[in-house]
């Protein structure tokens, strides 16, 4: 009970003290409004919407990724081609001759 908290405090550097016993009131406080999952269920909870709002922001990129492909020429520009990195390059003027090559027969 409380002497196990107070000889755990004692163990503590000054300095942490004050955060373990906010953190002994927050799981305390936890355990009284959820008995059974305690900091767990708030802590599933909060992870919960931080996989919302990461699924949240990949779409709102890739949305703006699609307004600025339409924004752009459809033929890429031989500056760049040079931008982008090797497998890119590769994949593109791969595509670029095959395209050539249909073109021409």
């Amino acid at each position: 009970g409380a002497s196990n908290v107070s000889k755990m405090l004692q163990e503590l550097p000054v300095h942490q003290r004050a955060d373990a016993v906010n953190s002994l009131v927050f799981e305390a406080n936890a355990r009284v409004r959820d008995p059974v999952y305690g900091c767990v269920g708030a802590i599933s909870y909060l992870q919960n919407q931080v996989s919302q709002l990461q699924m949240q922001l990949a779409v709102a990129q890739a949305e703006i990724l699609c307004i600025q492909m339409q924004n752009e020429p459809t033929l890429q520009s031989h500056h760049q081609v040079l931008e982008l990195d090797q497998d890119h390059k590769a994949l593109l003027l791969h595509n670029n001759n095959n395209n050539n090559n249909n073109n021409n027969n």
